[in-house]
């Protein structure tokens, strides 16, 4: 079966003399073998084949998370189709964009959505699979036997992720067999999986974190994971004691942090931590080792790159950094066509053999973004330090630039939370009459703490020069957050957009 340029090939392969040992097992639900994933996952590349999908063809998935969708995937790129997983919580007319654009040639939904997801679905076929594992997909993959991987080169396309859209039509990262695979594996051996480790997977696998990262290192590495459906305190402490690394996202640390059963002896046999696709705050870092003894190790990555940078597994993991580039992993920060000094911001530029093959349909965006030389412009707006620890300063686009001065969000953000009584912020810029754009301070409170926008302003006057002080702050519960956590600064400032309107 294996052939050195397939994805699942390699994923198989790693499992040799895994088969009868349990990959994944489940809260309530019988656990699944290494052997069992795959001969499953060969089961559904025989039935998509059925279904007519050939060599490039793509498969769109919106189904709630289950090892049967696991071995969807599996199946689908063992089939040499192109697996394109959507958000769950993604609306009607928000899939039927994406099924315009891509064309699948077949769309598993819930069964609840079957009717709505047929009258999109173009001349796809349409199948369903439930939250429990059942549905038309399944019936159709009962009784197929084994099945040998179609051959694919290094750059075919595995799989195409379509980014979140902030700034405009979301676009469909396209991405190949060797661009998974590579980064899959220099994780793989820089964060020192192996068979020995148990993965706490309660990441959702519609998006590169919970679906390459979690799930195929953790295949590359023959480990085994707790396969939660999604984040659930109880299931996490549970599993701790038995287990030897949790990925998630900051929300996941934050909620633990507030469960008196998070201590250290429960994260004894834990060797490893891991946060990504948000940033994490300092003090999430410091009550977290207080806590357990654990340092984060935090790390950065796009849907166009999956990681490229990450704090070291031994040595100093410097909070509010994102470490160094990974292994065969270039970086760069790049300021007005030069490269930046230390301390200097500019944007990040990122090349190496995890970065994707461009857009889908967009040759134009494609160019923009990925430069002919392989160096791919991440937006992100970053500088470096004397030893060479990355820090994400923020989004170019979040760049806010008031009177023709520029204010990077971040700066502004550290100092408003390390105030006391202050949970965290998000600063944005939005539409003002005289400076162009004025800097607003979005500011959740801890809880209980008494504390107003006028502490706030009083505590920035003295630490921050006037242009980069906010016009207006606001406190508000919480800060709108995508499914990974990320705070959704364009909704902020299409909420606050018309603070300064002389309407």
């Amino acid at each position: 079966m294996y052939d050195a340029n397939h994805l699942i090939s390699q994923l198989h392969a790693a499992s040799k003399g895994h088969e009868t040992r349990n990959f994944a097992t489940f809260p309530a639900r019988a656990s699944v073998t290494f052997g069992e994933l795959f001969a499953g996952a060969e089961r559904n590349a025989a039935a998509l084949v059925a279904m007519g999908v050939q060599p490039g063809d793509r498969v769109a998935v919106q189904v709630e998370k289950t090892i049967e969708a696991i071995q969807l995937y599996l199946g689908t790129v063992m089939a040499g189709g192109v697996f394109l997983p959507l958000n769950t919580a993604y609306t009607t007319p928000e899939v039927a964009y994406f099924l315009g654009d891509a064309s699948p040639r077949v769309v598993v939904c819930d069964p609840a959505r079957l009717s709505e997801m047929t009258e999109i679905a173009g001349a796809a076929r349409v199948v369903t699979l439930d939250a429990k594992g059942a549905g038309s997909l399944t019936d159709s993959v009962v009784g197929r036997g084994g099945f040998t991987p179609v051959p694919r080169g290094p750059d075919d396309l595995a799989a195409i992720l379509y980014t979140s859209g902030t700034t405009g039509r979301s676009k469909g990262a396209m991405l190949s067999h060797a661009n998974l695979a590579s980064n899959s594996k220099t994780l793989r051996d820089y964060w020192q999986f192996t068979s020995s480790d148990v993965l706490i997977h309660a990441l959702p696998i519609f998006h590169t974190h919970g679906l390459f990262v979690a799930t195929n290192v953790a295949l590359f590495a023959g480990a085994r994971v707790v396969f939660l459906s999604g984040f659930n305190a109880d299931q996490i402490l549970e599993a701790m004691p038995q287990a030897t690394a949790l990925m998630g996202v900051p929300t996941f640390y934050t909620r633990l942090l507030q469960d008196p059963r998070l201590t250290m002896d429960r994260a004894a046999n834990m060797r490893l931590f891991i946060s990504g696709s948000a940033p994490l705050l300092v003090d999430t870092h410091e009550q977290w080792q207080a806590r357990t003894g654990h340092r984060i190790l935090e790390r950065y990555g796009m849907t166009e790159t999956n990681m490229s940078t990450s704090n070291p597994y031994e040595g100093e993991r410097r909070a509010g950094t994102v470490g160094f580039p990974l292994p065969g992993v270039e970086a760069r920060i790049i300021d007005q066509g030069r490269e930046v000094a230390t301390h200097e911001t500019g944007v990040l530029e990122v090349r190496g053999p995890n970065v994707f093959q461009g857009y889908w349909q967009m040759p134009e965006k494609t160019a923009e973004e990925l430069q002919a030389d392989g160096w791919f412009i991440t937006g992100d707006l970053a500088c470096k330090d004397a030893d060479g620890y990355i820090t994400i300063v923020g989004r170019q686009k979040d760049l806010v630039i008031t009177g023709g001065f520029n204010v990077y969000p971040k700066e502004v953000e550290s100092l408003i939370d390390d105030l006391p009584g202050v949970l965290e912020s998000a600063v944005i810029g939005v539409p003002h009459p005289d400076f162009g754009e004025a800097v607003v301070a979005v500011v959740v409170a801890q809880p209980d703490a008494a504390i107003s926008a006028e502490d706030i302003r009083a505590a920035l006057a003295d630490q921050l020069a006037k242009f980069k002080q906010p016009k207006h702050i606001e406190l508000v519960p919480e800060l709108a957050r995508n499914t990974m956590g990320k705070v959704q600064k364009k909704a902020l400032r299409e909420t606050y957009a018309g603070l300064f309107s002389q309407d």
